[in-house]
């Protein structure tokens, strides 16, 4: 039996004891996400719009917090499934939030019965952004397009990244992105959901199949671009690929080949001109300006519009006016995918990214020759070379078999997540 006198101190320790009890409970349960209406750009329906709180680093979650911003489309059907559609974007640094309104078409079949998430990865879209400063469309292409005018551009950028509050390059892996989006999840309530990844948004959904594989009911991978894919060293060679497909295409055709029978010769003609002058007229300003044309510059020219049918479908014209000199048709179509309008990646999420899970792996990939050399690759090294960044974990790397159906993807004549990813991706 208990003395009257040691009442009191049962009493508190009882007290202590609940007190511990509910914090422990309240811990376990997920955080919640308060949503509330907004409206998305070019999306006709109202969504809904909501901010998650997390770590910027996982090792200490009562360090720095960072902004998750999350929309959801709702289902257009009254009554709806349970399981929800969970888009990726690619890039990597693209918003899935930016990317509202084509989302909303591609899905729309989904979107009848389902709820569509859009999740801003962390230093994407207005999640703890890792933006640069852009350039003003107006500047002149030689200076804007000039290497060294671009390793400042950087630099600067680096400089103002490391002044952010979020800006520690550390935590923008894939891996810990991937925990922020299961944590949206279940601050959702959602017990299932279904994954759809474009480009390097199938890396992401390959990522979270492997952290959180029972949270998955269906997947879908759209350019399947694995995590032991090391993006800048196949650039090259998958640029290659989508170009002599459609130097194949051109040939094979009767009304491409009459109208540019000497495509394939034009193509390495003026590769073997460069490096030269041309007079060249500014896409923006509409002004002529005189440069020099260097053989990594046409490269990059060349290999930007594959990454769109529409604009591939120029290239046979813009590659036979370049070939006399005239190189306005090929600036404009470089300019339509990255302009103003264009994919408005986060670069310092962007490098952050690759730094850490491509460029470590580089001496697993052998370098073979193209006519696209090996620009690319060098701009990346000099990007990457002393910056800080995470450090995924080995079992990043590994892809796990996955027991959800999964279709996958690609284009035949894609020049970054070809059709060979697909086919390495599943391997048994």
């Amino acid at each position: 039996m208990t003395k009257p006198s040691s009442l009191p101190h049962l009493l508190r320790g009882l007290a202590l004891v609940a007190t511990l009890g509910a914090a422990a409970a309240q811990a376990a349960q997920p955080p919640s996400l308060s949503l509330k209406p907004c409206r998305l750009r070019g999306v006709e329906h109202e969504a809904r719009c909501g901010v998650l709180k997390r770590p910027l680093d996982p090792a200490q979650p009562q360090g720095t917090q960072i902004d998750i911003h999350v929309a959801v489309l709702p289902a257009v059907a009254r009554v709806k499934k349970p399981d929800p559609v969970l888009f990726f974007a690619g890039g990597p640094g693209q918003s899935a939030i930016d990317l509202a309104q084509p989302i909303s078409h591609m899905l729309s079949r989904f979107g009848n019965r389902r709820d569509v998430v859009l999740i801003d990865q962390r230093g994407t879209g207005r999640s703890a952004p890792l933006k640069c400063a852009e350039e003003s469309p107006g500047e002149p292409l030689a200076k804007s397009l000039h290497m060294d005018r671009q390793k400042e551009l950087w630099q600067a950028c680096v400089k103002t990244l490391n002044a952010l509050p979020h800006g520690d390059l550390r935590h923008y892996t894939t891996s810990i992105a991937m925990a922020d989006a299961d944590a949206v999840r279940a601050a959702l309530g959602y017990e299932q959901v279904n994954v759809v990844g474009g480009s390097y948004g199938t890396r992401a959904v390959l990522e979270y199949l492997r952290q959180f594989p029972q949270q998955v009911r269906r997947a879908v991978l759209d350019g399947v671009a694995p995590p032991d894919m090391v993006l800048p060293v196949t650039f090259a060679a998958d640029a290659q690929a989508a170009m002599d497909k459609m130097l194949d295409d051109c040939e094979a055709d009767t009304r491409c080949a009459s109208l540019y029978p000497r495509l394939r010769a034009d193509w390495k003609g003026l590769l073997a001109e460069l490096p030269k002058e041309a007079r060249v007229i500014h896409p923006i300003t509409g002004r002529e300006e005189l440069m020099t044309l260097t053989r990594d510059q046409i490269a990059q020219w060349a290999r930007v519009p594959h990454y769109t049918p529409v604009l591939a479908s120029g290239l046979p014209y813009a590659i036979t006016e370049a070939k006399a000199g005239r190189f306005t048709p090929l600036v404009g179509l470089v300019s339509a995918m990255t302009g103003p309008r264009g994919m408005g990646l986060a670069m310092g999420m962007h490098f952050a990214v690759v730094c850490a899970e491509d460029m470590p792996r580089l001496g697993s990939v052998t370098e073979v020759s193209t006519d696209f050399g090996d620009g690319t690759l060098r701009q990346y090294k000099e990007a990457c070379a002393g910056l800080t960044v995470g450090t995924p974990p080995a079992a990043f790397y590994t892809l796990p078999p996955v027991k959800v159906p999964t279709l996958l993807l690609s284009g035949g004549a894609d020049p970054a997540t070809p059709h060979a990813m697909v086919s390495a991706s599943a391997k048994p």
